[in-house]
């Protein structure tokens, strides 16, 4: 239950604070502008990173004991967000970068002990790493991993989401081994960069920065290795397949730029997300390429994590070879994506005739409206208990939303967002672990049948919104999708006795459907929505106070 609070705390905390750091970062000149280099048109703040760094620091803090790593990671990670601020603020050569980088790794490498001891299957049975090769290496791998997230920070979206992926990888192996520290903190970077990416995905409010980007590969690097470099069976060779798509892009580019007699750390348009868009890839569908692609590591990563070293070797190299080249032949033959004229003149065009019947919209959406927020009140029933603990938080939240509803209503949605995000992970998590005795079988098929039809109208309000700012699917939803399907299939019994697969799924919906309707009202809350939500929100209050 601790890894569980601190994935929500990092979580709640992210979407908390980043409204309050876009509104400072225009003060502290932290605003990305537009350059030919990159794909946005107007300024943009960059201040998502403080707020991973920020929301994912606390429960790290409160969860776990201070023993040296601990503390050298929190001072290595520490050290690349004070850089990586003054970097957002005032621009930093490569030279301070490469500064900041390299005292984080030297933080966690001497005081953590954090080193690449072995080399697995990859060396003769008797050959070991002298220490000062396995320092230089493991200084050198962190350095280049920090720069490899650094350099895939081009779209929208991309950093996050691929690292996302990345500590849902480095928490499970550390959940199969037993490694409570690496599960926590991996769990409180997920909550933190997926509260960060419904603001960063296409078409992105709120960029990470270098404060983010290096501050994720930092840590995505020193928990893939520690994980490996413990005395268990995992293969060192995992964290290149963990982190190996942004590792290839970058030394890709740099091989190239060096080739063309260009110094491998000047400025171009030739990552992998750059050519995917010259193909002819929309935005949103390079993204979802590259995620696919790092899916597909992921899955590999643990399918294979037990397997012979030189497998696992040149299985990646015959990859990246794979992957290559494919990039080499679409650059020589200058290849261009050509949508088929079914889907671009038969299909849509029928789509965009049944749009224009806006009677399709209003039913949905009316549905949506008062479906939605009627299932949240049937979820506070599911639980068999809940916490005295948690109800003077409940009562908090109560009492906050009726003073913004009173006196702020512009402040509404976000404060909507953020106790939906907050309080209905813990309530279906409850829920999963003992259901109260007056939900019987037919109770529990009702409310799975009134879920399903939920996300079906909840589906037809996105697809026929006539709203040109309402509420869009992205890359993330991709993410969502990929990991709730691959939870329950995860090859461990205690994960699929506790049914993690239907959890996921019931806070996907609840998440998707409440973005959907918050972001379609636009700020003009009926009665309905608020007082629904306000209803869940009492009676969980009151089961906790009462002890029900």
């Amino acid at each position: 239950m601790l890894n569980f609070t601190a994935f929500l705390l990092s979580l709640f905390i992210s979407i908390a604070l980043i409204p309050i750091l876009t509104r400072l970062a225009a003060r502290f000149h932290m605003v990305d502008l537009p350059n030919p280099r990159k794909v946005h048109a107007g300024p943009i703040p960059r201040i998502g990173g403080a707020a991973i760094g920020i929301a994912a620091f606390i429960p790290i803090i409160f969860g776990t004991t201070a023993d040296n790593f601990i503390i050298a990671y929190l001072l290595g990670a520490g050290i690349l967000v004070i850089f990586g601020i003054v970097d957002d603020m005032r621009g930093l050569g490569y030279k301070a970068k490469f500064l900041g980088q390299f005292l984080a790794a030297l933080v966690i490498v001497f005081y953590g002990g954090v080193r690449i001891v072995s080399l697995g299957g990859l060396l003769p049975e008797d050959a070991i790493l002298t220490d000062w090769f396995a320092t230089a290496l493991t200084l050198v791998l962190l350095v280049g991993v920090i720069n490899a997230i650094n350099l895939a920070d081009g779209l929208d979206g991309l950093a996050g989401g691929i690292t996302l992926l990345s500590f849902c990888c480095i928490g499970y192996l550390a959940y199969l081994l037993g490694d409570k520290v690496i599960l926590l903190i991996s769990l409180a970077m997920g909550g933190a960069i997926f509260g960060f990416l419904r603001f960063n995905t296409y078409p992105a409010t709120l960029f990470m920065g270098d404060t983010g980007s290096q501050l994720l590969g930092f840590s995505a690097g020193v928990l893939a290795i520690k994980i490996t470099q413990s005395g268990n069976p995992l293969s060192p060779v995992l964290p290149l397949i963990i982190l190996g798509f942004p590792i290839l892009d970058t030394l890709t580019v740099m091989a190239e730029r060096i080739r063309d007699g260009r110094s491998p750390f000047s400025a171009d348009k030739n990552h992998f997300h750059h050519r995917l868009m010259r193909f002819g890839l929309f935005h949103t569908e390079a993204v979802l390429v590259i995620y696919i692609i790092q899916a597909l590591l992921i899955a590999s990563a643990i399918l294979f994590k037990y397997h012979s070293d030189w497998t696992l070797l040149i299985g990646y190299i015959v990859f990246a070879a794979l992957i290559v080249a494919a990039f080499a032949i679409g650059d020589k033959t200058s290849f261009q994506l050509k949508r088929a004229h079914v889907i671009d003149h038969l299909i849509k065009k029928k789509l965009r005739f049944i749009k224009d019947e806006r009677w399709i919209i209003k039913l949905s959406f009316a549905i949506t409206r008062f479906l939605i927020p009627q299932l949240f009140v049937f979820a506070a029933f599911l639980p068999a208990g809940i916490p005295r603990y948690f109800s003077p938080i409940v009562l908090g939240l109560i009492l906050l939303i009726a003073l913004v509803w009173i006196f702020r209503r512009e402040y509404m949605n976000w404060l909507l967002r953020g106790s939906i995000y907050f309080i209905i992970p813990v309530i279906l998590y409850l829920a999963e672990q003992k259901t109260a005795v007056w939900i019987n079988k037919n109770m529990e098929f009702l409310f799975i049948g009134l879920l399903i039809i939920g996300v079906f109208f909840v589906i037809l309000t996105v697809k026929y919104s006539q709203r040109k700012k309402g509420f869009q699917a992205t890359p993330m939803d991709f993410l969502i999708l990929f990991i709730a399907v691959a939870l329950p299939n995860l090859p461990d019994q205690l994960i699929r006795s506790h049914d993690m697969g239907r959890l996921a799924v019931g806070i996907i919906v609840f998440f998707f459907s409440y973005e959907v309707l918050i972001t379609e009202l636009r700020g003009k809350f009926n009665a309905a929505l608020t007082v629904f939500t306000l209803e869940a929100l009492i009676l969980i209050g009151a089961r906790g106070i009462i002890g029900l």
